[in-house]
């Protein structure tokens, strides 16, 4: 569907984690983005590399922000790929 998913690393009892998610929903929608959760602490590797920082954003391989949503640097991203026709 989308080109562009947006990577929300967290843990299931983190509620900045659920906060995070609950402020970018409306902008990955405005902009025809996804989000996919991923909990830390199921992958070895994730935890070692995030944990502390937890909930990071991620759109790829590059940090947009962690710990709070920073909308600015998300809605810059965004504007950087614009929306497909029919989207």
């Amino acid at each position: 569907m989308s080109e562009r998913v947006f990577t929300v690393l967290g843990r299931r009892w983190c509620h900045l984690c659920d906060h995070m998610v609950e402020r970018l929903q409306p902008i990955a929608d405005e902009f025809g983005c996804e989000i996919e959760v991923l909990d830390v602490d199921e992958d070895e590797a994730l935890e070692a590399r995030w944990g502390l920082l937890v909930p990071v954003l991620l759109a790829g391989d590059q940090e947009l922000c962690h710990y709070r949503l920073d909308v600015a640097a998300v809605r810059a991203y965004c504007r950087r790929f614009p929306l497909k026709s029919g989207s």
